[in-house]
């Protein structure tokens, strides 16, 4: 496989991830696609793998999902400015603090947006509870595990 193919593939997954808090966009499909392009292009053991344990993680995802209740981000007042750029470091943080960065750095995130756009603690820790329960669960847990399948690609891609 050349370098061309392997960086569209890591642009879909890249697509995928920012697609999760994007409304309308199909973050989890796109990463699940994106492996399945990388295993039926490579036909390895370690390809069918990583696409057996992404299939896998991410259908757990969408149970997990549909088992939440439904909220809106319409009805808790937040931007949704403040989600997007909240899971942009997110990404990040997953990155940078393996794992708990990108929950640490959502929430914190969203609390300093909150503070600056609310102008005190007490107001902005109120916004930041109201965006956790409203938001901050559906999207962490579909964040998180196309975040872990895109780690896994990463791996796979760098051991061989």
């Amino acid at each position: 496989m050349g370098t061309a193919q392997l960086c569209l593939i890591g642009a879909v997954m890249l697509l995928g991830v920012i697609g999760v808090t994007a409304p309308g966009v199909p973050g989890t499909l796109l990463c699940w696609a994106a492996v399945l392009w990388w295993a039926t292009s490579q036909h390895t053991t370690l390809t069918w793998g990583v696409l057996a344990g992404a299939t896998g993680l991410l259908a757990v995802a969408q149970v997990v999902l549909w088992l939440m209740p439904s909220r809106r981000i319409r009805d808790s007042g937040v931007e949704w400015s403040t989600v997007m750029t909240a899971s942009g470091v997110a990404v990040a943080g997953f990155f940078l603090i393996p794992v708990l960065g990108a929950p640490l750095g959502f929430t914190g995130t969203v609390y300093v947006h909150e503070r600056v756009r609310l102008g005190g603690h007490r107001a902005a820790w109120t916004a930041t509870r109201r965006v956790m329960r409203t938001v901050g669960g559906s999207v962490l847990v579909e964040l998180m595990a196309c975040l872990v399948v895109t780690g896994a690609w990463v791996g796979a891609v760098i051991a061989g």
